[in-house]
């Protein structure tokens, strides 16, 4: 009987290797959660044991009772019928499951119900949810509405919608976009209004909205009259009931288990989160980075069935007499696909914990603040945290959702014919991973989230830092092989910005934030590589590749391919 965490040796990797000390003595107040509640833990190894033990029940549920389902779930989809959405039979079942399990609240604190567990150790869930069935993530995924409101609300808020989401009760949806409103939030016209009595209410459309028959909404929405900008936006969560109509819901490429509404909001009750004017300042920007990650893992996923699913054909399809997986061409695609996994996987459980970081620090910050506590040698761990996750999570959203596209197509490639066809489960996956790099930010976006970091050179004291690392061996080539990567960067860089040109700035965003996650990425590689034999033949074949990239980035910039945009409308005829 398959099991998805312990049957994957790259997953289980990086779980032994993981280091949430810090993360993990944050959330348990320094283990003190363990004197009132019979679940927590005691010390870190008590917290990374019962870590692996649900994450073994997750690879249970994921291999043996949810991927069994998916082929249904996706012929089925979610119905919408007399205004009202219900869930294909197979999501209702997996949704239950998993509320028996007790994972519907991993990240929520133990007082509300939940698992209190490092978001690092959730996204490892939602990566085996999204192999198993992909839009099942996208309503496992929105623990992160309920994760919002217990950053942001207040405490009755808190006692008022948590306990609902850690049983199971109650899911949510981020109401964000509308019909002129899709990545320009701050064009959000949906009207938020009080009545005489300071009650809060909302009027408007919204759109393109996930699982947005939901029990709880986090809705952006205008509070402030007269505004156009993103200072008059606040955020705001009601529950479902009568004034609240699905119009319709979306025919979508994939991912038809996950029901995708327009709604319409009339004059429905509602309640402030936090305060006014930061929903898209601050909330929206919160959820975000969270949702990035949470894409990151659906890609992830997504990747890793493509693989399984080609490998598997490839062992089994015999032509010219032996199977074609022994077709030194076929042969080398699967293993550009595994190590496309791999190193991927690296990147994306070091943007976690980064993330994880970014978010433990804060708490402890705002914990020492309210107990009049010197703070500052936190603090400049926060900002360090901060930094890192304003430049990963959108570089790594970018990577794995275009890497999950790559590789389902891939992976069809490897099936022939048979792929094309509804009975291969690769059909699926290729019209499920085709919306990872469009929703959350399409990868043209993250380009231009990750941009600033990458102009700034924010990596800088850590490159420099691995420049001067002794590797062992055969290392020590690829080493230079990344040395002479930066090289590249840095004269790109320094290209654009004598340029001086802005336009020019934004189209060669891309290739720098490229140049810039080889390098970062490959030293992941090198260090795992350094203490692992076994990682080697990755990160050989991931700098060596990025090295013949990296040429092709940087002459893009400096040959003037671009310049041609000036004279588009010559052009575009």
């Amino acid at each position: 009987m398959p099991n998805y965490f312990s049957d994957n040796t790259d997953i289980l990797y990086h779980f032994e290797k993981l280091n949430l000390k810090d993360i993990v003595n944050i959330a348990e107040d320094e283990y003190k959660q363990a004197e009132q509640f019979d679940d927590a833990p005691v010390n870190y190894e008590d917290a990374m044991e019962n870590y692996r033990k649900v994450m073994e029940i997750v690879g249970d549920i994921t291999g043996n009772y949810i991927a069994p389902r998916a082929a249904k779930i996706d012929e089925e989809g979610a119905v919408f019928e007399n205004g009202k959405v219900t869930y294909a039979k197979g999501t209702q079942e997996a949704l239950e499951m998993l509320s028996k399990a007790e994972l519907m609240g991993m990240i929520l604190p133990r007082r509300f119900g939940g698992l209190n567990f490092p978001t690092t150790i959730y996204m490892m869930a939602v990566e085996l949810i999204s192999r198993a069935e992909a839009s099942l993530m996208n309503i496992f995924g929105l623990q992160d509405i309920a994760k919002t409101i217990d950053k942001f609300a207040t405490e009755e808020q808190r006692e008022f919608y948590l306990p609902g989401f850690s049983s199971g009760l109650y899911t949510g949806a981020m109401a964000l976009t509308e019909p002129d409103a899709g990545s320009d939030l701050q064009a959000v016209k949906l009207t938020a209004y009080q009545d005489e009595n300071g009650n809060w209410f909302l009027r408007g459309v919204k759109r393109f909205i996930t699982n947005g028959n939901g029990d709880v909404l986090l809705v952006l929405a205008r509070t402030e009259a007269g505004t156009k900008d993103a200072r008059g936006l606040s955020m705001l969560s009601c529950m479902k009931d009568d004034s609240i109509i699905v119009r319709r819901i979306e025919h979508k490429l994939g991912i038809h288990g996950s029901p995708t509404c327009e709604l319409q909001f009339n004059d429905t009750p509602a309640e402030l989160i936090g305060t006014r004017r930061f929903g898209l300042l601050k909330y929206v920007i919160y959820l975000m980075n969270r949702a990035r990650v949470g894409i990151g893992a659906q890609s992830l996923g997504i990747s890793q069935q493509a693989y399984e699913e080609a490998l598997k054909y490839a062992k089994a399809r015999e032509q010219f007499g032996k199977p074609i997986y022994n077709f030194p061409v076929v042969a080398n695609m699967l293993i550009d696909m595994r190590v496309t996994l791999e190193s991927n996987r690296t990147l994306f459980y070091n943007t976690c914990t980064w993330l994880d970081r970014k978010e433990a620090y804060e708490d402890l910050i705002e914990k020492r603040k309210s107990e009049k506590l010197p703070f500052n040698d936190v603090n400049e761990k926060f900002k360090e945290a901060q930094r890192m996750t304003n430049f990963l999570t959108p570089t790594t959203k970018y990577i794995l959702s275009e890497a999950s596209n790559k590789m389902t197509y891939d992976s069809i490639q490897i099936h022939g014919g048979t792929g094309y066809m509804r009975e291969f489960a690769v059909e699926r996956l290729a019209r499920d991973a085709r919306i990872t790099n469009i929703y959350e930010g399409t990868s043209q976006l993250q380009i231009v989230a990750a941009a600033g970091s990458v102009i700034n050179d924010v990596l800088a004291d850590y490159i420099n830092d691995w420049e001067k690392k002794e590797y062992k061996g055969s290392l020590k080539k690829l080493k230079e092989s990344l040395m002479e990567i930066r090289v590249l960067f840095n004269d790109a860089l320094k290209y654009v910005k004598e340029k001086k040109d802005t336009g020019f700035q934004d189209v060669a965003a891309k290739d720098l934030v490229e140049l810039y996650s080889y390098i970062y990425t490959g030293y992941l590689l090198l260090d795992e590589a350094n203490d692992d034999q076994r990682r080697v033949f990755t990160a050989k074949r991931f700098i060596l590749d990025s090295l013949a990239r990296s040429r092709k980035n940087a002459e893009s910039i400096k040959n003037e391919l671009y310049s041609d945009i000036l004279h588009a409308d010559t052009i575009l005829i």
